[in-house]
């Protein structure tokens, strides 16, 4: 029982969830409050956040219902919410955690000490940081004073596949510290971990359990404008905690809050190898019915006489097979495949790129971040089309020359009409590589 209860600390469960784990309603270590509340006609799920005319969501028996997590087992209002207080209770430790401190440059150092002196004052914070700029080893010494200090500790993504590049890096820059990976289909069972690695959806279970929390990718989907993962997040975390925000594609929303002195930001437009952002190259296409014109198989052609592994992005699953055939047709031997959030396979097709067994991969947006592959170009088909957001393109573009070993490469996107989107990105891009060459300049100043 006692080893039950553990589970349940910083948790929240459902009534039958509970007793699923066979802990008696009436155990006095609970606390309990209702699961759905109704104010003023409307719904409220405290779980999710959803709200809405309760009429809409009537049950036979004349309770209510909330729709909207659903998938995590029905609430209702004549249900209740469970949890035990999240207590801490992490082993102490007396000396550093980090196995392997990282070798940061001048300006990771002062982004680093930013977040530390955050996490310190149990304050939130926003990392604006190009991609490539080595976020991850930036947040080291705030997650290491966080872990040392007893504190419970989280990094949530809204991707999968961060996740999974997240997990085994910090398992070994941490190898002392008990973590878990927690998503759909992770096939790991829950387990009470100082350390939790999982996407934003999987916050749902958690209640007031954590000191630091890092949400990674913050302007990505299904995070941002959810209404809902943000009431989850607020949920999820400690009342006096800290919160670290990352990204290197800030929203309208994000910017608006450093902007009105909301939210305060440190923000690094230079990637850990001093080299800058290859650059946008606009490719206008003549001819609408043609998949892959001649100007774009130009591009392709001289990536495979080098050898070089690139990702093709493409607006729509339905174009996947009808583009990755025509590669395939052009260069026979080659070997490719293609990619969506669908394929149950997707992270064993990254793995065939990264490893140089595959050429190639036709993707969607789903690989439009938390991917590193050395050596990477991309293109971009149908780069006009409304899935292709400036956040979006400024993301794709950043997959490449991420490596300090191979810090440059092609972005070609390819369109028929410009879009203010494309303009943007260009931009953006370009602004981000003035103000890196602006430090670098200073650096030079400072050394001499």
């Amino acid at each position: 029982m006692e080893k039950t209860l553990n589970l349940l600390m910083g948790r929240q469960v459902s009534s039958p969830q509970l007793q699923a784990l066979g802990v008696a309603l009436d155990s006095t270590e609970l606390k309990q409050w209702p699961a759905v509340i109704i104010k003023k006609g409307r719904l409220f799920c405290q779980r999710c956040g959803f709200q809405a005319p309760r009429t809409n969501y009537a049950l036979p028996d004349k309770s209510y219902y909330c729709p909207a997590c659903l998938a995590w087992g029905r609430l209702t209002t004549t249900m209740s919410l469970y949890s035990i207080p999240e207590a801490n209770d992490f082993k102490k430790y007396s000396q550093d955690l980090l196995e392997k401190k990282p070798r940061l440059s001048l300006w990771q150092k002062k982004a680093a000490k930013e977040l530390l002196q955050t996490v310190k004052r149990k304050q939130e914070r926003l990392l604006w940081a190009v991609t490539g700029a080595g976020k991850t080893e930036m947040l080291f010494e705030a997650l290491n004073f966080a872990l040392l200090n007893q504190q419970r500790v989280c990094l949530a993504t809204p991707r999968v596949d961060v996740c999974n590049e997240l997990y085994p890096r910090l398992c070994q820059v941490f190898p002392k510290v008990k973590s878990s990976l927690l998503y759909q289909n992770s096939g790991q069972e829950y387990t009470y971990t100082q350390l939790v690695v999982c996407t934003v959806h999987q916050l749902l279970r958690f209640y007031h359990a954590f000191d630091l929390l890092v949400i990674d990718e913050v302007d990505a989907f299904p995070y941002v404008n959810d209404h809902q993962l943000h009431y989850t997040v607020a949920n999820a975390k400690k009342i006096n905690s800290s919160t670290l925000y990352l990204t290197a594609t800030p929203d309208r929303y994000l910017k608006q809050q450093i902007h009105q002195e909301k939210l305060a930001v440190t923000c690094l437009p230079l990637r850990y190898h001093r080299h800058l952002l290859p650059e946008i190259t606009l490719v206008k296409l003549y001819f609408p019915k043609q998949k892959i014109e001649a100007r774009i198989k130009r591009y392709l052609a001289k990536w495979i006489k080098n050898k070089t592994p690139f990702l093709v992005f493409v607006p729509q699953i339905a174009l996947l097979k009808p583009i990755l055939e025509e590669l395939q047709h052009f260069w026979p031997a080659i070997k490719g495949e293609c990619v969506s959030a669908l394929d149950p396979d997707r992270l064993q097709k990254v793995k065939n790129l990264r490893t140089g067994s595959d050429c190639y991969l036709v993707t969607t947006t789903i690989l439009e971040r938390g991917i590193t592959i050395a050596r990477l170009n991309v293109m971009v088909l149908q780069a006009d089309a409304p899935v292709f957001s400036e956040t979006v393109l400024v993301q794709i573009a950043g997959r490449v020359g991420r490596d300090k070993d191979y810090p440059t490469g092609d972005v070609i996107l390819a369109y028929q009409e410009m879009t203010s989107a494309l303009r943007a990105a260009k931009k953006q891009i370009k602004l981000l590589n003035k103000k890196a060459t602006q430090l670098l300049k200073n650096d030079e100043v400072s050394t001499l």
